[in-house]
């Protein structure tokens, strides 16, 4: 403690929008600040209590009050909350701050000591102690110095960060952070954000009155707890242990598979940390169980986009059944393969020539080979997600290792890595925005392109003109145009959805829905690209495997015998209509993008990561896995989806009250997901 000045700041107000006045509402004889006042009194390891509110009049009340307490008192901005702590640090010159918000009158004086202890020891920037999912809502101490307190005040933009004061410093990477643990409780919410909340924290302090000093380990005594409150606890218990198999299990796996699965997409970070099912026992139709259990609805992305006539699909299964009775693999090749590609040139009679492979990767390194042959140059620009590979990969060169910027960071997804890229392949592949046909143009002026590759459309509806211009340009410089359609086929159209657009490509690659789940994808050409497969190496062993095709072939019956790809426009369309209706019931901002098939919205807000984690961990405890985009299927009726957006409406009423000014941290109870993909198109 030797030349430390720690001090707990109070962050308090009146204007509550769901809850007004709870500060001063009264337990027993004494007010909540009043009796967080004294609690905190009890720290041993502090040298003051400051109550920092706002300096309005809606807050004289407030002031006024604690001023009878003869409490420590500092007046400042309401909306800028990290500028009135940072200037009620100044102000009582301290060097390492404890925040305390005024709605926990329960928070815990032996906890604190316990955590002062443990910062002072560990030293970092940050310290907290809410670790999800065991942690409660009510005894959340944050700790940091005022080098932080001062560097998150200079460098915080954005309006979320100023109201909440701490958020900067939970994701900066700048910033050394330690989340500390001391005891199990429970995830029960004992803060106070309601009437409800009131009532439960008043039963609480009625049961230990007169002592009003009692600790958290006394609150969660296990015979006590159940004398207060067996049903909260039981309540809690339940969404904490929800998902508790799936998450042992992901912990494992990232110890011994890098990463921890195999694919990017399906990261429970980025969905719901610490709380996400993450692994499947079985799937039918539109529902998934997990490992513990648990039954949900998925509205989330149905396979990656692999299932549009749902999980499990009899016909498809039962064709599959079928062709492993009858033997998977052998020396010699299966005729289904040679159906398929009649199949698909039927449905797209301009192509001549098909070749397979069982990944979207694959087939784009495969239509890359072909078409860099086919044209006699490599270099390639490209409009969209197009897989893994070297070649792709490769656009990040561009810009050189050290510079931030790097080429597909606005692409898709920043931070993409490029060790173990060949640094030769440098300006090979060079990016363009959708849309921005004068990018391209120059792009093709100055680069000697062969090839240019995109994707019809993702975030947006195509936009035809500038296909068509696309189009030309290829044609006029003898470029060969591919359309990567491994997400887009058989989703607005039977089979491709340039063809809805009347700007037909030289190549195209479908995956994804083609197989309904089973891997399969397939790279169509004029025949007088794809012979130069024929010229150049493609080959691998398990491209000649028999389920596969047996799927698709299945799968693409399917398709025409129930008019899939109408059916889901339809039920997208519904989908889009509902979240409209539910965003201007609550006067919540918010763009829709995509096909219907194939839809997202985001929050016209800078908190929408924030809103969009909020949405999957509300609409979990629903047993619906979802978050702002819906892969469509078949198998989603009208009562599904109406149960969907009852849910999704109420959840939109929690985000229009974090605008008003409840703080979303009471709601959130995990980190807040990791960002996805983020299509230049």
């Amino acid at each position: 403690m030797k030349n430390k000045n720690i001090i707990i700041i109070v962050q308090a107000r009146l204007t509550s929008k769901r809850f007004p006045n709870k500060v001063i509402k009264k337990i027993g004889k004494q007010t909540i600040v009043e009796l967080i006042l004294r609690r905190l009194k009890q720290v041993k390891k502090n040298n003051k209590v400051v109550f920092s509110i706002p300096a309005n009049n809606k807050n004289k009340k407030l002031y006024e009050h604690l001023k009878k307490l003869k409490a420590n008192i500092f007046r400042g901005s309401e909306k800028n909350v990290l500028d009135r702590f940072y200037k009620t640090a100044i102000k009582f010159k301290a060097t390492d701050i404890i925040r305390i918000t005024a709605d926990c009158p329960l928070v815990d004086p032996q906890s604190i000591d316990k955590l002062i202890d443990i910062y002072l020891k560990k030293k970092p920037d940050y310290l907290n102690n809410a670790l999800p999912p065991s942690h409660a809502d009510g005894f959340d101490v944050e700790i940091f110095n005022f080098k932080t307190l001062e560097l998150a005040t200079k460098k915080a933009k954005s309006l979320f960060d100023k109201e909440h004061v701490t958020p900067f410093m939970k994701n900066s990477r700048t910033i050394k952070k330690l989340r500390v643990q001391l005891l199990n409780n429970y995830g029960l919410k004992l803060s106070i954000d309601s009437n409800k909340d009131y009532i439960k924290v008043k039963k609480i302090f009625k049961y230990f009155y007169p002592n009003i000093y009692f600790s958290v380990k006394e609150i969660f005594n296990k015979k006590i707890h159940k004398k207060l409150f067996q049903r909260d606890l039981m309540d809690g218990v339940y969404f904490n242990k929800k998902t508790e198999k799936g998450q042992k299990l992901w912990n494992s796996a990232k110890k011994i598979i890098p990463g921890g699965n195999m694919l990017i997409s399906k990261n429970p970070d980025r969905f719901l940390p610490d709380y996400w099912p993450t692994y499947f026992k079985s799937a039918k139709g539109c529902k998934i169980k997990d490992l513990d259990g648990n039954q949900f609805i998925d509205f989330s992305l149905m396979g990656i986009g692999t299932n549009v006539l749902g999980y499990g699909n009899s016909k498809v299964d039962n064709a599959v059944k079928k062709t492993i009775n009858n033997g998977n693999m052998s020396t010699l090749n299966c005729p289904e393969e040679v159906a398929l590609a009649e199949k698909l040139i039927e449905i797209h009679p301009t192509f001549g020539m098909v070749k397979f492979a069982r990944t979207g990767g694959e087939a784009n390194s495969v239509a890359i080979r072909i078409a860099r042959a086919a044209s006699g140059r490599d270099n390639i620009a490209i409009c969209g997600y197009h897989g893994w590979h070297d070649w792709y990969l490769s656009a990040n060169l561009n810009s050189g290792i050290k510079n931030s910027e790097k080429d597909l960071d606005t692409h898709l997804l920043k931070g993409l890595s490029i060790m173990g890229v060949p640094k030769k392949l440098k300006k090979t592949v060079f990016p363009f925005n959708y849309g921005k046909f004068e990018q391209l143009n120059q792009i093709v002026k100055n680069n000697n392109i062969g090839v240019i590759k995109m994707e019809v459309c993702r975030n947006t509806i195509p936009d035809v003109n500038f296909l068509k211009r696309v189009r030309k340009l290829a044609n006029k410089n003898k470029i060969v145009l591919i359309f990567d359609e491994c997400t887009t086929g058989f989703r607005q159209s039977y089979g491709a959805l340039y063809k809805s657009t009347g700007v037909e490509p030289d190549m195209v690659i479908f995956g994804k829905a083609m197989g309904n789940g089973y891997a399969i994808t397939a790279v169509l050409g004029k025949k007088e690209i794809m012979e130069y497969s024929q010229k150049t190496f493609i080959s691998s062993t398990f491209w000649t495997e028999r389920i596969g095709p047996t799927a698709a072939l299945k799968t693409i019956d399917v398709m025409k015998e129930e008019k899939s790809w109408v059916k889901i426009k339809t039920i997208g369309k519904k989908i889009q209509s509902g979240w409209k209706q539910i965003a201007k019931n609550n006067n919540v901002k918010i763009q829709i993008n995509g096909i219907p098939s194939l839809t997202n919205f985001s929050f016209k807000s800078e908190n929408n990561q924030i809103y969009k984690t909020l949405i999957t961990q509300e609409m979990l405890k629903n047993n619906i896995l979802a978050s702002n985009s819906v892969y469509c299927c078949t198998q989603h009726n009208d009562n599904i989806i109406d149960k969907y957006l009852n849910s999704l409406n109420e959840v939109f009423k929690m985000i229009k009250s974090c605008e008003d000014g409840s703080d979303i941290d009471k709601y959130l109870k995990t980190k807040i997901s990791v960002k996805g993909f983020q299509r230049l198109n």
